[in-house]
């Protein structure tokens, strides 16, 4: 988790959609993956150099950027999916919808401080070759870090709603997402479902404290 979140503040910054079309688009109708991350990415990354000062000063201002660069463009439902693993099947509607949501606000809060202590990092992403009839792929690319080795990367995108969606990112071959599944799985098997949802809320509102302090 320690180079995840070093890393955090690049990748946070390539979570993002391509645009789509019609219903029955294919996947080279679609703008490549690959171009969607490296324009998206120094997107943000003009962001956060341009408004360091006022970030720091009020960094609750982090969330506005990730609402409007990130979120919408997330494969909320497969990430929970992937995070909770067979317990899954087990949950109710409800329950699947409100972890969906603690998810993603648990990856929200916990990386908010990477983006407002971002520093000169770059991300170097590799050629990529889409069969045409291709819904999912994996995009490889590598952080540069400045006096340090640069760390491998793959973000697995899919289409859903014919646009390319981000649902997972491996750093150094281990997976962003399903690094949280033992932990939820010892939660559930301590106090179920229910607990763990608990469990999440709590952890959400000590991690936007942390941000606002």
């Amino acid at each position: 988790m320690n180079i995840m979140k070093s890393t955090f503040t690049v990748i946070a910054a390539t979570f993002f959609g391509a645009a789509a079309w019609s219903q029955a688009v294919a996947a080279q109708q679609i703008e490549s993956p690959v171009i969607m991350l490296e324009r998206t990415s120094q997107q943000v990354i003009k962001i956060l150099r341009d408004d360091q000062e006022m970030l720091q000063k009020e960094p609750e201002r982090v969330y506005k950027i990730i609402d409007e660069y990130i979120l919408p463009h997330l494969d909320e439902v497969t990430m929970a999916k992937l995070a909770m693993g067979k317990n899954w099947k087990n949950a109710s509607k409800d329950q699947k919808i409100e972890f969906v949501t603690e998810f993603k606000n648990l990856l929200v809060r916990t990386y908010s401080k990477s983006l407002l202590e971002f520093k000169d990092q770059e991300i170097n992403y590799f050629p990529l070759k889409l069969a045409d009839d291709a819904h999912k792929a994996s995009v490889k690319a590598e952080v540069i870090q400045s006096g340090g080795p640069s760390i491998p990367m793959a973000y697995r995108v899919r289409i859903k709603n014919n646009t390319w969606k981000v649902y997972d990112i491996k750093i150094d071959g281990i997976s962003l997402v399903t690094s949280y599944r033992g932990t939820f799985t010892q939660e559930i098997r301590k106090s179920g479902i229910d607990g763990l949802l608990k469990y999440l809320r709590d952890k959400n509102s000590a991690l936007a404290n942390n941000v606002k302090s």
